[in-house]
């Protein structure tokens, strides 16, 4: 996917988003804005993930919602 598309889509994948990492908040969320960098970071500072770890379920998470 690309970045424009995925930041295009954001808004509807949030809610996703919310329901796999129900720990984060609508306003990190909203930060996030599509970013998946962003949202890696939030995993790892949340969840206490790997970078490793967090990448691979960013990855699936946006592969599976395409």
């Amino acid at each position: 996917m690309n970045k424009d598309t995925l930041e295009g889509q954001w808004k509807q994948l949030s809610g996703k988003a919310k329901a796999v990492w129900g720990e984060l908040t609508d306003d990190e969320l909203a930060k996030v804005d599509g970013n998946a960098q962003r949202l890696t970071g939030l995993i790892q500072e949340k969840y206490g993930r790997t970078r490793e770890e967090a990448v691979r379920e960013v990855d699936a998470f946006f592969d599976r919602n395409r």
